[in-house]
């Protein structure tokens, strides 16, 4: 097709809107619908990024990723890290009126805690939380199950519900939250509008309203960028990254990546069992190559399991250079001189990082099958048992993992602690060291942040040594904005928040 005639369908299926709109409307585009307009019924970023102008959280993260007040004025943690009490910021008001206090903290967390809610986003709250209780109308205190020092981190990624509107059962559909934007329209399968909260407590926002708009193809996000249809697009495909950073009506923002890409092993599979196979595989991966190649060097090479914006990060950690003759040896050491099959599971969207991986791991020998699935099936194998695994011989996985409160805890915990051996966590090559869990119990319920940086960085140094996986990169978070938008900032994991 005539690249002008593909000029004029991208446009066409953008409905056809004049060149411009009114400067007091922004639109976003991303690459996702939302899945719903409940912030507590979902997992997805860019579901998020949609509620976030409508929902409040008790703290949340600046642009330096500092824990600040938000619904919350203050808080403070019991000498033994159990109990967390928190004052509440006075004269907030629901969008439907209803007043913020402490009830309607109390019924956030309730909701989430009632496990025949089965609310999709419940379980980081569940972990945590024993029970929450008002000493009065704008006191609030939490009971933990075990001490967790990351508390205030856990706070600021919980958005605030009203009460009212949870009761009507219309929060699926019909957000009510306290932010500067009101819930306006939701158009299934086009669009979500939200308009400025005349009444917010807080500083008011510039734009009058929000369009979020979508879209799963990336020619279409890039010209509707350049056309000037859309005053951002998140997240941007790395191939147009270069194009448009010479744009000078346009902007690009990188974000600091939280996000970690590595290749779980399964440490019950023979050959990878031994450490000596697991580290070199590592070192036969040329992960400067994998950043050039599949991310246009948009993206760093990993060295450790916690990304550079996730609190406790260790850039000590120095992981495993390209090194094939050190791979070999290691190969030969085990007894796998020879190479081994071993089957790589990875979503379909994902395959090009496994083609590149299978060529390098060749080169000593191994011989990589790769399981290509859909995202409901892939969800299943890579959460499977032991015992599922082996029987659908899943000897490892290509996955992602970024936690949305930017603590190690909930970086490290889940993929790496015994107890968090899939299906009940995402320790999806059954690694096990009881030394780290100890210290990954003991750094997540120090209150003393040098001790517990210190902790984190020796969990971090064991995790390497023991290579349970093979770190792949971390990804660099981009967006495109016209030149003239300001209050825009890419959140660590990609979602787009304005600045407060």
């Amino acid at each position: 097709m005539p690249r002008l005639c593909f000029a004029f369908l991208l446009l066409a299926l953008l409905g056809c809107r004049p060149l411009t709109h009114p400067k007091d409307e922004l639109i976003i585009m991303q690459t996702e619908a939302p899945r719903t307009m409940d912030p507590a019924d979902h997992t997805e970023t860019y579901t998020t990024a949609v509620l976030n102008p409508i929902y409040e959280s008790l703290t949340c993260f600046d642009q330096q990723l500092n824990i600040v007040p938000q619904l919350a004025t203050q808080w403070h943690s019991s000498p033994d890290g159990i109990t967390w009490t928190v004052n509440l910021r006075p004269g907030v008001r629901f969008h439907d009126g209803t007043p913020f206090n402490a009830q309607s903290v109390i019924a956030t967390f309730n909701r989430l805690l009632d496990t025949k809610r089965g609310l999709a986003g419940a379980s980081n709250v569940r972990r945590a939380v024993l029970s929450v209780e008002a000493s009065n109308p704008l006191t609030v205190i939490f009971h933990l199950k075990a001490p967790f020092a990351a508390f205030p981190h856990l706070l600021a990624i919980t958005s605030i519900i009203s009460p009212a509107a949870d009761h009507d059962g219309a929060l699926s559909l019909h957000p009510v939250g306290t932010g500067p934007y009101r819930f306006a329209e939701w158009k299934t399968g086009e669009y979500v509008r939200e308009v400025r909260n005349e009444n917010y407590w807080g500083r008011m926002p510039a734009p009058a309203e929000i369009k979020w708009m979508w879209t799963t193809e990336p020619a279409l996000m890039n010209m509707a960028i350049q056309a000037g249809e859309v005053d951002a697009v998140n997240p941007l495909p790395p191939m147009f990254a270069d194009a448009l950073q010479h744009n000078t009506k346009i902007r690009l923002l990188k974000g600091k990546s939280s996000a970690v890409f590595w290749v779980a092993l399964n440490t019950h599979y023979k050959p990878l069992s031994d450490v000596r196979v697991r580290r070199a595989l590592n070192y036969a991966t040329d992960r400067i190559n994998l950043v050039r190649s599949q991310l246009r060097n948009y993206g760093q090479p990993a060295a450790g399991p916690l990304g550079p914006a996730t609190a406790d990060y260790s850039p000590d950690i120095q992981g495993y250079p390209f090194d094939l003759a050190k791979a070999q040896s290691l190969m030969n050491q085990a007894g796998y001189s020879n190479g081994f099959p071993m089957n790589i599971a990875v979503l379909e969207n994902q395959a090009n990082f496994a083609e590149a991986l299978q060529a390098m791991w060749s080169k000593i020998h191994v011989q990589v099958t790769i399981q290509k699935l859909e995202s409901g099936t892939f969800a299943q194998v890579i959460f499977g048992s032991p015992e599922q695994k082996a029987a659908a011989h899943t000897d490892s996985v290509l996955a992602s993992w970024s936690s949305a409160s930017l603590d190690a805890e909930r970086q490290l915990g889940p993929l790496y602690r015994t107890r968090s051996w899939s299906p009940a966590g995402a320790n999806l090559g059954f690694y096990s060291n009881p030394h780290l869990d100890t210290l990954l119990d003991s750094a997540a319920a120090d209150l003393d942040p040098i001790t517990q940086q210190a902790t984190y960085k020796q969990a971090q140094q064991i995790i390497s040594d023991d290579a349970p996986q093979v770190l792949l990169f971390y990804s660099m978070d981009l967006a495109a904005l016209r030149r003239d938008i300001s209050d825009l900032w890419l959140f660590p994991g990609g979602d787009l928040e304005l600045a407060k």
